[in-house]
C-alpha cells in the first residue's frame, strides 16, 4: 500500500490537498473556464479592482522589511546608471537653490492675492 502524504500537523492529506500544486492549478483553471462559459464567474468592475489593488498595496506596505528591500533595489538601480547620476550631480546645489528661491517668492504672491480680495 502506498504511503499517504501528511501535512505539517501529521494529518493525512486526502483528495485535492494530496495532489501536487500543478494538478491543483489545472483543476482550478478548468473550474474558472467553466464558470466563465456558464456566465456565473465574477468579473471585477473598475471600482472593485481599484479597492482590491489598494488593499493589496496596504498589505504589502505593512511589511517594512520588504519595503526597505524594494527601496534598496531601486536605489541600486538608479545609482548604477552613471549618466543619470552625473546629471543629478551636475545640478547639485544649483537645483536646490532654485527650489528655495521659488518657495520664498510664494508667500509674497499669497499676500498680494489676499490684498486684492480686501480691496474689492
Amino acid at each position: 500500500m502506498p504511503e499517504r502524504q501528511k501535512n505539517e500537523k501529521g494529518k493525512e492529506r486526502r483528495g485535492f490537498a494530496s495532489m501536487d500544486a500543478t494538478r491543483q492549478r489545472q483543476i482550478a483553471s478548468m473550474g474558472g473556464k467553466a464558470a466563465h462559459e456558464k456566465g456565473t464567474a465574477h468579473e471585477f468592475d473598475s471600482n472593485e479592482a481599484r479597492v482590491a489593488g489598494r488593499k493589496g498595496g496596504e498589505a504589502v506596505s505593512r511589511d517594512r522589511q520588504h519595503m526597505a528591500q524594494i527601496g534598496r533595489k531601486g536605489g541600486e538601480t538608479v545609482s548604477g546608471d552613471r549618466v543619470h547620476m552625473a546629471q543629478i550631480g551636475s545640478k547639485g546645489g544649483h537645483a536646490r537653490s532654485e527650489r528655495q528661491s521659488t518657495r520664498q517668492e510664494q508667500p509674497d504672491m499669497q499676500k498680494q492675492g489676499s490684498e486684492s480680495l480686501h480691496r474689492g
